[in-house]
């Protein structure tokens, strides 16, 4: 009897801890409301800070005399409609804020979903490897790749053209071959790839300065 009794103490000393330990975490996550939706990879919270999504990059919407890129109303949408659950929480990384001053973040909605997540793997959004921010990026080149596999949204209707592209292994950005960045691309960083597509399934990025429209359409 007393062996059986040490052990229902234990048991019941262990739950209590457990139930403790999960009620403090509970209270130790901060939620937050969202008060505008920007676009697809950008919000602003009822406290006036503004939140730019880790590891993706969205169409973006017309602005300063740009026109909108494909599926950057729907990606804003599609983010809009997630965002609108009662609360958010937001996860760090190494580096906290981009050189616009805006908090770097992943979203983690109420239902516990992982929106970065989300994003890619319905086509609104491609990965983005943002070193040192590399804390889920093999989740999320892996949503994206889903997506690529399924045609989904940005990667539906997909064309490509005869350019040769030159990636840098160092920053995941590829260039078109004739761009003045490119040439500059140490041997040991260098690759090359044919096709658009391939380098995105491998996990790069355009690099803005060189590429602005990503995707070809029919």
């Amino acid at each position: 009897m007393p062996n059986a009794n040490y052990r229902q103490l234990t048991l019941i000393l262990l739950v209590s801890f457990f139930l403790i330990t999960a009620a403090g975490y509970a209270r130790a996550q901060k939620w937050y409301t969202v008060k505008w939706v920007n676009d697809g990879d950008t919000v602003v919270l009822t406290n006036g800070l503004r939140v730019r999504y880790i590891g993706i990059n969205a169409p973006e919407i017309d602005h300063e005399n740009q026109k909108a890129q494909p599926y950057g109303y729907k990606a804003r949408s599609f983010n809009k409609k997630l965002v609108s659950s009662p609360k958010i929480r937001l996860e760090l990384d190494v580096e906290r804020h981009d050189r616009y001053g805006r908090l770097l973040a992943y979203i983690f909605l109420s239902d516990g979903s992982f929106l970065n997540q989300r994003l890619l793997q319905n086509g609104y959004a491609y990965y983005l490897h943002q070193k040192p921010n590399v804390k889920h990026s093999n989740l999320l080149l892996k949503a994206q790749q889903g997506a690529m596999k399924a045609k989904k949204g940005i990667w539906r209707n997909w064309k490509e053209d005869n350019t040769v592209y030159i990636a840098n292994r160092k920053s995941r950005r590829f260039h078109l071959a004739t761009c003045h960045l490119a040439r500059k691309i140490s041997k040991k960083n260098r690759i090359k790839f044919l096709r658009k597509w391939d380098a995105f399934k491998a996990g790069y990025a355009p690099a803005k300065k060189c590429i602005r429209e990503f995707w070809s359409y029919e």
